[in-house]
């Protein structure tokens, strides 16, 4: 029976990881961070958040020691658990992965037609009040076809692909935020708070969720990693990513926050934080090295997306939570080709949406991310590890308690809204088809094995 290759090394892990875990987000929703917490508020939010995730983070650590398993968290509440739950554990951490991939082919149009602009042309339709364009839509599923081939070729493909894209995209994050230090003013931080400090912090810690996690997709690839890869690295590449996560988004908002006052970036703006860097250097060059940096982190977070959905895809497959086809191994590549060519198919059909379908879908894959969190901590308390460790895990129960209920309970600010209810929704009764559907599949298998027999 061929294996998947196990090729991968710990700065494989870290690379697809931190890919995982930063896309384009930042340069999307850098305004909407700002107004929920102000320059300092947004800082003391991601670093409440990220801390409160490290208990979380040794917990992942453990399990993918103990149980290298690529379906992740549906492996580890299959120990503990009916098959059912280890399937919605499972099917709501798909999404989180999934959705990423059609988010950065759409957000490709986005970039590169703000660099070109005569690519905002060819309008096809309009859903939500924006507009499709054509160029947009083949820019988007080129990007989709290459990278669904280059997983398909090998792990080390796109391992490589994504050490090479980190790396230079934190290389540009740097030489743009050196620039601006120079023609910033610290004046412009003022007032450090957008509302009450508390509040301000709150309304960002809400979101630290979506834009921090990718951690946990270590334990996606752990069946790939190479013979000599030690067991306790998992955890050094967990903790590498939550810490190199929060560095990253500390150097951008106070980058942003420097060069102009953080309340005149406007969401009627279409990348706030490049035109913040334009006004204040005076120079284009500054955005078309900007947007060539999202351009690059695009690439990073599509390729580590697409590994670590096809993978739990693989793996659930092989648990008959899913069709058993998905687990199929290409014999020469030694990768999960079926999950990747399905994935890929899904993503050039999910962008047909348009990104006004996708937003309130990607909030519903930030609670997504945290359900599966809580499931990971409550599969490791069942372990029954000694004391300390096991605080751990109940802290991470406590932790991801608070993050879904925040956003599931209505009289808290940021709740989600009547479009992410319908999403969730949607999600949940896509996955119910799916699991009736394949139980249904295997009370049908005995009765044709018996009818073959007999005939």
């Amino acid at each position: 029976m061929t294996t998947l290759a196990r090729k991968l090394r710990l700065v494989d892990y870290f690379t697809l990881a931190f890919g995982v875990m930063v896309g384009t987000a930042w340069l999307v929703v850098m305004d909407d961070i700002l107004q929920r917490g102000g320059p300092l508020g947004a800082i003391l939010g991601f670093t409440a958040g990220a801390l409160i995730l490290l208990p979380i983070g040794y917990v992942y650590g453990q399990l993918v020691k103990e149980i290298p398993d690529a379906a992740g968290e549906a492996a580890y509440v299959a120990r503990f658990f009916s098959p059912g739950v280890s399937f919605a554990t499972g099917w709501m951490m798909f999404l989180s992965y999934f959705l990423t991939c059609p988010f950065e082919a759409l957000a490709a149009g986005r970039i590169s037609g703000y660099l070109f602009p005569s690519l905002n042309s060819y309008e096809l339709y309009r859903l939500g009040g924006y507009p499709v364009y054509l160029p947009h839509m083949v820019l988007g599923l080129t990007i989709t076809v290459l990278l669904t081939w280059l997983n398909y070729r090998g792990i080390q493909a796109s391992a490589r692909l994504s050490k090479t894209t980190t790396f230079t995209f934190l290389t540009l994050v740097i030489i743009f935020a050196l620039a601006g230090a120079k023609h910033g003013s610290v004046s412009n931080f003022h007032p450090l708070f957008s509302h009450a400090p508390l509040l301000s912090i709150l309304l960002v810690w809400q979101v630290v969720p979506w834009l921090v996690s990718g951690f946990e997709s270590v334990g996606k690839c752990a069946e790939e990693a190479s013979p000599s890869f030690k067991g306790r690295d998992f955890s050094v590449a967990i903790l590498l990513t939550i810490f190199a996560g929060l560095t990253f988004f500390w150097v951008v908002i106070g980058a942003v926050s420097y060069v102009a006052p953080w309340q005149s970036l406007s969401s009627n703006q279409q990348f706030p934080t490049a035109v913040a860097f334009e006004r204040a250097l005076h120079a284009h060059w500054i955005v078309v090295l900007i947007m060539g940096s999202a351009l690059v982190a695009l690439v990073q977070a599509f390729n580590a997306n697409m590994v670590a959905s096809s993978r739990l895809l693989f793996a659930m497959s092989r648990r008959n939570l899913l069709n058993p086809r998905m687990s199929r191994v290409h014999s020469v590549n030694q990768t999960p080709y079926i999950a990747i060519i399905s994935i890929g198919v899904a993503t050039a059909l999910t962008i047909f949406l348009g990104e006004a379908l996708l937003v309130p879908i990607l909030e519903v894959g930030a609670v997504s991310a945290a359900v599966a969190w809580m499931a990971a901590c409550a599969s490791y308390y069942k372990m029954r590890p000694p004391w300390p460790r096991r605080a751990a895990a109940v802290f991470g129960l406590m932790v991801t308690s608070v993050m879904i209920l925040v956003k599931l309970v209505p009289l808290v600010p940021g709740h989600f809204s009547s479009d992410e209810w319908i999403a969730l929704a949607i999600w949940g009764v896509l996955g119910a088809g799916i699991r009736a559907s394949r139980q249904r599949e295997q009370r049908q298998e005995p009765e044709m094995a018996v009818a073959n027999v007999e005939s």
